[in-house]
């Protein structure tokens, strides 16, 4: 009897996992099945399309040979005429797969093949430039450091708002003047840290505004370090100065 028993209890244990799994299934997300359904349904659709579509096309084209395929029945498109071939949507497209195999446009096309046409022209026309910009001589101005440093130049004080003597020696108080080179390309101004004991002002009178003014200070040009040096008359507020490349 025993025995009996624990059969019984094995089975019901079996029928409850089946019973189980059946539920799981039953319980399938109905929105997921509907889903796989019209996916399905759509697919077949389309293709049912295809193989039911007995419309008759030409396959068109226009005048930069792009192609499409129009109802023969109907008038062309402005700007498209008949490329030669009629038939079912599948013959027309598979036609036009095979005779378009370039997509640029026809205009594209011609201009891309003057311009390679005329390379070796263009070519030379590039060569020739590069080597008469070779030939010209260089400016020395290119190269400022090596310009500046080279003999005196005409130079002035740059000054603001107004150019007097006043505002001069309050730059020159301040220990921070602006020296503009003039005979460069637009002139070029530099800002220069006076170097106190290398300057001198023993020659000038601000008052009388007469005399002349030695300045010195360091700056960097163009990641080169150098030396402004300049004499500058009061009476004119220019003179003459160079720059000198400091050795390190």
């Amino acid at each position: 009897m025993e025995q009996n028993k624990k059969e019984d209890i094995v089975n019901f244990e079996d029928e409850k996992e089946i019973t189980d799994q059946n539920e799981k299934v039953d319980t399938q997300n109905p929105d997921e099945a509907d889903n796989t359904e019209k996916q399905d349904v759509t697919v077949s659709a389309v293709n049912r399309d295809e193989d039911e579509d007995t419309t008759i096309y030409n396959v068109v084209v226009n005048h930069e040979e792009q192609y499409s395929i129009w109802p023969a029945d109907r008038e062309n498109a402005k700007g498209w005429r008949n490329a030669g071939k009629t038939g079912l949507k599948k013959e027309c497209l598979a036609y036009i797969k095979e005779v378009w195999t370039d997509m640029r446009p026809l205009s594209l096309r011609k201009k891309m093949e003057e311009m390679e046409k005329r390379r070796p022209e263009l070519e030379a026309e590039h060569a020739k430039r590069i080597e008469e910009e070779k030939k010209k001589p260089k400016d020395p101005r290119d190269n400022l450091v090596k310009f500046l440093s080279e003999g005196d130049h005409p130079v002035e004080a740059g000054l603001r708002p107004e150019k007097t003597v006043k505002i001069f020696k309050e730059a020159i108080d301040r220990e921070y003047v602006h020296v503009k080179f003039t005979d460069t390309r637009g002139g070029t101004e530099f800002g220069v840290r006076l170097d106190t004991e290398a300057s001198d002002l023993s020659s000038a009178d601000f008052e009388k505004e007469t005399g002349t003014v030695h300045v010195e200070g360091n700056l960097t040009l163009n990641y080169v370090k150098v030396r402004c040096i300049a004499d500058i008359d009061l009476e004119t507020l220019t003179g003459h100065g160079h720059l000198e490349i400091v050795e390190e």
